[in-house]
């Protein structure tokens, strides 16, 4: 059997994260992993991330790209599929489960489902960086059942339901990925069980109150679009 998946992972100077993410997918139990398009979308890496990630030819289709701001790069990538469906992925993050990838496209394939997403979890971070992804999965939990949230950690998306949304807003500077989520009709949104593994640098580079404080903004600007144009200071103070 073929495989019907594309996967697309926006990067810049991943060299230490992106090894640990695409060991884990070659873990991945998905029956059409060897024949799965890995698209690592680079934005000017100097630190030997393309290498890294070229590195993996021979255990994964793996190609690169030119990218940009993630959601410039995860477009770009998915231009390129042809799969029914597309996984975005961040480059620091793994898939612990070897099930994880099967049990979410089965899930797509039995519901006829448009966007799944699944649970973060940090890597060797602290009670108050765990207790903030409890948080945020716990959002996710609420989206379900008012307004689909997914971070780009975990999208799958059909891939013509994707576009059918416009895919990632190029011009968004901050948080590409929940703008695109909200879109997302709430019975074609599914969470699947189990879930990844992130970092905690985003809470060592900002701090863990501006980034509370900048996820609970986020919520109250869900109805206005023209927000997420502005980078809000994210990419800026966090130099990720």
């Amino acid at each position: 059997m073929g495989a019907d998946l594309t996967i697309v992972i926006p990067a810049k100077n991943e060299a230490e994260m992106l090894p640990r993410l695409l060991e884990s997918l070659t873990r991945q139990d998905y029956e059409g992993m060897a024949e799965t398009r890995v698209i690592v979308a680079d934005a000017g890496s100097t630190d030997g991330t393309v290498d890294c990630a070229l590195s993996f030819r021979g255990r994964l289709l793996v190609e690169v790209i030119e990218g940009g701001l993630p959601s410039v790069g995860r477009n770009a990538g998915a231009r390129l599929a042809s799969t029914p469906y597309v996984l975005f992925l961040d480059a620091d993050v793994e898939l612990p489960e070897p099930a994880l990838l099967r049990r979410a496209l089965w899930r797509m394939r039995r519901r006829g489902l448009h966007l799944v997403t699944t649970n973060i979890s940090c890597r060797d971070g602290d009670c108050f960086d765990d207790a903030l992804y409890v948080g945020n999965n716990f959002m996710q939990y609420v989206g379900s059942f008012l307004k689909p949230f997914a971070t780009g950690m975990f999208m799958l998306f059909d891939r013509r339901a994707f576009w059918k949304l416009g895919g990632f807003n190029e011009r968004a500077l901050f948080a590409e990925d929940y703008l695109l989520s909200k879109g997302v009709a709430r019975a074609r949104f599914r969470i699947v069980r189990g879930g990844v593994l992130t970092t905690n640098r985003r809470f060592r580079k900002l701090g863990h109150w501006r980034m509370v404080w900048m996820f609970f903004k986020t919520m109250l600007h869900s109805w206005n679009d023209k927000y997420f144009l502005k980078d809000q200071g994210y990419w800026e103070e966090s130099g990720i």
